[in-house]
C-alpha cells in the first residue's frame, strides 16, 4: 500500500444454481486465490451465493435461508483475510427481498448495499422478485449483528485515507444517473460493481466503454465483476467478463467467452488511489467532497508493501498500438501546422525562417512549416531554410540538411558562423581552444542572431525548433536556440519527435525524402557545438544529460500526476527493468530534478507555441512555477533512496 498502490481483484466463481454450499466453496477459492496474489479489495458477482438465474426460486424460504447461512460461513472463514470483500446475495430486510452486495473485512460484516435499478425488460425481470434499494435505509439485524443498510455507504480505509470504496450493482451502471456518480462526489475513489450481465454479440465492447467511461468521468477506479460459468443456460449465456479500469484506462480484463479467463482465476491489477486523489485536486471542475448524506464505515488494512501487478509504460508519450500511433502522429503534425498557419496569417508573414541542422528537431520543424505553407496556399520556396555550419558540424548532418531542404522544395541558404564567432571570441577575449560553455553558447547565439535578422530582411517569422524534453532540462542556450518567434515543437517530447519523423517518412510517398528522414533518425542526437573526432559527432547529448526516454518518463510522471521522486523511481525501475539498472535510474532522476528546477527561468520566457498533448511547460498555460524555487526537498528524497 506504499505510494498509494492497492492491488484489487474481480473474480467469477464457477457456481451451481441454487447450491449455496457448493457456491460458498467456489467463492472461498476465488477469495483465497486473489488474496494470495496480493489483492486488498476483492469483488465477486451479483447474487453469486445463489446464482443470478434462480428465477422464482428466489421466493423459496429454503434458498434464502441457505444464502444467509453461506454469507455467515464466508465471513467466519475469512477472519485471516486482510481484504475488503464484496459478494452478492438475496437478502430479506424490512419486509422485502433485496438484491444486495455484502461487504466484509477480516471476519467483520461492514454493510449491505442494495441494488437500486431493477431491470424488467427483454430477458430481465428482477422487479418480479426484488424491491429497489434506497439511499439511507438505516440499520438491519443480521444474525445478531446490527449492520448498516442502504446505497449511501462509504467504506473508508483508516490506514490509507485516499482509499474510499463504494458499491453499485449491474444495471445501476447502465442507467442515465448511476449511483456511482453520487458515490464519487461523496469521496469514493474505488467503485465496485457486482454484476450478472449476460453475453450477446457486441455487448462486450459496449460494456468496456461503460466501465472505462465511468472511471474516466469520475476519476476513479472501477472494478466490474460479473457472472460466468455455472449460471443457468436455459435462455442466456454468461461469460464472466471482468474489468478493472482506472481513470479511463482498462488495466486488466478477462472473459471466459473469449478464452482469456481460467476457472475461478481472479482478474488483478494494482490501482493508484493517490494518483486519483491528485487528479481530482488538479481538476478545478471536479467538485469538493459532498458526503453529508453518506455514512462512512471505517476498516483498517495492514500497511504493507504492495507487490505491483500492473504494467508501467516506459514510453508514456508514445501509443503502443501501431494504428493509434500513426493516427496520433498525423494529428500532432496537423496541430503543429495549424498553430503555425494561424500565426503566419495573423502576422501577414511572407516567409518562414528555419535553422536547419540535419538533426531531429529542426527536421520536424521544417516538415511542420511545409504543411502550414501548403494549407495557406503559399509557395514552399518562401520557406528560408538556413544551414549554419560551425566548429562541430559534420558532413553527415550538413548533407542531410541540404538534401532535406531540396527535397521539400524550400529555399536553402548557407551562412557559416565560424568567422563571426571567432571575431566574437576576440571581442570578448575568449581563447578558442577553451571549449567551455562560452565556446558552445556563443555559437548558438550567433545562429539565432542570423535567423532573426534574415527574418527581418524578408518579412518572416523565425520558427523555433526546440522540443519539450529540452525545455524540461533547460538544454537550450538562453537567448540562443531558446528563442524564436513561434516554437512549433515546444510541447513535443524527444521520444515522440522520433516517431513523428518516422511516421512522415513512412507516409510521404517520396522515396528520396523517406531515405533522408531515416538517416536523420539514425544520426546521434547532438548540438554539434564541439569539434568532431575524425569527422564523426563527438558530443552526444544523452551522454551529457542522460537518456531522453528516462527523462521523458520522469517528466510525465512528475507533471501529469505530481508523483514524488521515490514513487517515480519505484515505477521507473519496473518500467525499465532490463534496460537500465537501479543506480543509473537514480543518477539520471537526480539530474532531472536538479536541472528542472534550476532551468525554470528559461521556461518563464518561452515564445508562443501550440500545445499538442497533456504535458506542456508554457508559463502562460500549464506550468506556473517560480524561477527560484528550491529543489532541496526533492533531491533529499532521491538521496535517501
Amino acid at each position: 500500500m506504499k505510494d498509494g498502490f492497492v492491488t484489487v481483484a474481480a473474480a467469477t466463481p464457477v457456481i451451481t444454481v441454487a447450491d449455496c454450499n457448493e457456491n460458498t466453496q467456489a467463492i472461498l477459492e476465488c477469495i483465497h486465490q486473489a488474496y494470495r496474489a496480493g489483492a486488498k479489495i476483492i469483488v465477486l458477482p451479483e447474487l453469486c451465493i445463489t446464482a443470478y438465474t434462480c428465477s422464482d426460486l428466489f421466493w423459496q424460504t429454503e434458498l434464502l435461508d441457505r444464502a444467509e447461512d453461506a454469507l455467515d460461513d464466508l465471513i467466519d472463514k475469512t477472519h485471516e483475510i486482510d481484504a475488503l470483500v464484496l459478494v452478492g446475495l438475496p437478502l430479506r430486510a424490512q419486509g422485502k427481498l433485496y438484491n444486495v452486495a455484502a461487504v466484509f473485512h477480516a471476519g467483520e460484516l461492514l454493510g449491505f448495499v442494495p441494488k437500486v435499478n431493477l431491470p424488467a425488460y427483454n430477458e430481465f425481470y428482477e422487479a418480479r422478485h426484488f424491491a429497489p434499494g434506497q439511499a439511507d435505509m438505516g440499520t438491519i439485524s443480521f444474525r445478531g449483528r446490527e449492520v448498516p443498510f442502504g446505497t449511501n455507504l462509504l467504506f473508508c480505509c483508516t490506514t490509507m485515507p485516499d482509499l474510499v470504496v463504494a458499491a453499485e450493482l449491474c444495471e445501476d451502471l447502465w442507467v442515465p444517473n448511476p449511483p456511482s456518480i453520487s458515490h464519487a462526489l461523496a469521496g469514493a475513489s474505488v467503485l465496485c460493481n457486482l454484476s450478472a450481465s449476460d453475453e450477446m454479440v457486441g455487448k462486450r465492447t459496449y460494456r468496456e466503454s461503460l466501465v472505462s467511461g465511468q472511471s474516466a468521468r469520475l476519476i476513479a477506479c472501477y472494478i466490474y465483476a460479473t457472472a460466468g460459468e455455472g449460471e443457468s443456460s436455459t435462455d442466456l449465456v454468461f461469460g464472466g467478463h471482468n474489468i478493472i479500469a482506472e481513470n479511463g484506462t482498462i488495466l486488466a480484463e478477462a472473459s471466459k467467452l473469449h478464452g482469456t479467463s481460467a476457472e475461478n482465476a481472479p482478474v488483478l491489477s494494482s490501482i493508484d488511489v493517490s494518483k486519483l486523489a491528485a487528479e481530482r485536486r488538479r481538476m478545478s471542475t471536479y467538485p469538493a467532497t459532498q458526503a453529508n448524506s453518506y455514512r462512512r464505515i471505517p476498516f483498517a488494512l495492514r500497511k504493507e508493501q504492495t507487490t505491483l501487478v500492473r504494467q508501467f509504460d516506459a514510453d508514456p508519450f508514445v501509443p503502443k498500438d501501431p494504428n493509434l500511433l500513426a493516427h496520433r502522429c498525423e494529428e500532432i503534425l496537423s496541430l503543429q501546422a495549424l498553430g503555425l498557419k494561424k500565426r503566419l496569417a495573423h502576422t501577414h508573414a511572407q516567409t518562414a525562417v528555419v535553422g536547419i541542422s540535419g538533426g531531429l528537431d529542426s527536421t520536424l520543424a521544417l516538415l511542420v512549416t511545409a504543411r502550414a505553407f501548403d494549407w495557406l496556399g503559399m509557395d514552399r520556396s518562401n520557406i528560408l531554410a538556413i544551414t549554419m555550419p560551425g566548429f562541430g558540424t559534420t558532413d553527415r548532418t550538413y548533407t542531410n540538411a541540404c538534401a532535406l531542404v531540396k527535397s521539400l522544395g524550400a529555399t536553402l541558404k548557407e551562412v557559416s558562423i565560424k568567422n563571426a564567432v571567432m571575431q566574437h571570441f576576440a571581442d570578448i577575449d575568449h581563447d578558442p581552444a577553451t571549449h567551455d560553455v562560452t565556446y558552445e553558447n556563443s555559437q548558438a547565439r550567433e545562429r539565432t542572431q542570423i535567423l532573426m535578422d534574415i527574418a527581418n530582411q524578408h518579412n518572416g517569422l523565425v520558427i523555433g525548433t526546440g522540443d519539450l524534453s529540452e525545455l524540461a532540462l533547460g538544454w537550450a542556450t538562453y537567448n540562443g536556440d531558446h528563442m524564436s518567434m513561434y516554437a512549433v515543437n515546444a510541447s513535443v517530447p524527444k521520444t515522440l519527435v522520433r516517431h513523428l519523423v518516422r511516421s512522415y517518412a513512412q507516409g510521404c510517398g517520396d522515396e528520396e525524402l523517406s531515405r533522408i528522414l531515416i538517416d536523420v533518425l539514425e544520426t546521434p542526437v547532438s548540438p554539434e557545438l564541439l569539434p568532431p573526432t575524425d569527422g564523426v559527432i563527438s558530443q552526444k547529448t544523452e551522454d551529457l544529460v542522460g537518456p531522453y526516454e528516462l527523462h521523458d518518463f520522469f517528466l510525465y510522471q512528475m507533471l501529469r500526476f505530481g508523483f514524488t521522486p521515490a514513487k517515480i523511481y519505484r515505477i521507473a525501475c519496473l518500467a525499465f527493468e532490463g534496460r537500465y539498472d537501479t543506480e543509473t535510474i537514480k543518477k539520471w532522476l537526480r539530474t532531472f530534478y536538479r536541472r528542472f528546477f534550476a532551468q525554470q527561468f528559461k521556461r518563464s520566457c518561452l515564445p508562443d507555441g501550440p500545445k499538442v498533448g497533456s504535458i506542456a511547460v508554457s508559463p502562460r498555460g500549464d506550468l506556473r512555477m517560480p524561477s527560484d524555487a528550491s529543489a532541496q526537498a526533492w533531491l533529499k528524497e532521491i538521496d535517501a533512496l
